[in-house]
């Protein structure tokens, strides 16, 4: 049993790779990708919340090299590396389509899902999105990388945790709120942090989203200071994507605001077979 959650973490073996995740419900599937400082666990206001679970399978995947899900093969991915396995997993498990959402760096893995797998996607949504830094100069690039590289390996995961868990939530935020990314950040694996910051540095999310033509939505915290809202609204105009703002909530706008956030994915929900309506409410 996960030690934080009251529910089991799955466990299996799919294209050769270890796999975790967490699940609860039934129905049609939300998938959620977290981001570089996180994991499955995070996305607890969500896989409890029973107006979700109710009506929805909703499952939270360990990204590879997170939790007890294996590193991949190879130490500088791309997004699409993680895609892959991702559809490993969602194949194996013989899950087909899904309301697709990842948050920070999961967007970008969402985005290249989305690009490789379009008829899989019912509607993808981009959380705070890290767009990565692929366009950028090699010197940009590297700075990024060597600072993620610095707070793992000089840091450690236990004052990188301290430091940063803050910065993740609006001002204000609940400290058990704080101490639950605390205790995820502490969980980190070093090889598979690495891995996901070398993707961040050298990926890009615009060469999977131009590739990509289904059902987009944008969301932001109003108090993102990690990805500004600023960015992803450019984000949103440039794919003529429906962009909302998240109230009174930072980078994990999921946690700050859950009862909105999961009242946008219940709508999404309940326009799988319908027109797209725009702009949540």
């Amino acid at each position: 049993m996960n030690a934080e959650m009251a529910m089991p973490l799955y466990q299996g073996i799919f294209a050769g790779r270890e796999q975790t995740w967490l699940e609860a419900g039934q129905g049609r599937v939300i998938v959620l990708l977290h981001g570089i400082s996180s994991g499955a666990a995070s996305w607890h206001k969500q896989l409890e919340d029973h107006r979700l679970t109710q009506v929805c399978r909703v499952m939270a995947w360990d990204a590879p090299g997170y939790g007890c899900s294996a590193d991949l093969v190879n130490t500088q991915p791309s997004a699409d590396d993680y895609a892959q396995r991702l559809a490993a997993w969602l194949t194996g498990i013989e899950v087909e389509q899904i309301l697709l959402v990842g948050h920070s760096l999961g967007a970008l893995i969402a985005s290249a899902y989305a690009a490789r797998y379009p008829e899989r996607i019912a509607s993808l949504v981009l959380v705070d999105p890290a767009q990565g830094y692929g366009t950028a100069d090699e010197a940009q690039r590297n700075q990024v990388f060597e600072q993620r590289r610095h707070a793992i390996n000089v840091l450690g995961a236990g004052e990188y945790a301290r430091q940063r868990a803050g910065h993740l939530l609006k001002e204000g935020a609940a400290e058990v709120d704080i101490e639950r990314i605390r205790v995820g950040m502490r969980r980190i694996r070093p090889g598979g942090f690495l891995a996901a910051a070398w993707m961040l540095a050298n990926d890009d999310i615009g060469r999977y989203l131009s590739a990509y033509c289904g059902r987009l939505q944008i969301w932001c915290g109003d108090q993102d200071k990690v990805t500004p809202p600023a960015g992803a609204e450019r984000l949103a105009e440039c794919y003529a994507a429906p962009f909302s703002l998240l109230p009174k909530a930072g980078h994990a706008s999921y946690l700050d605001a859950p009862a909105v956030f999961n009242r946008y994915l219940l709508q999404l929900m309940d326009e799988w077979d319908t027109p797209a309506t725009g702009v949540l409410e």
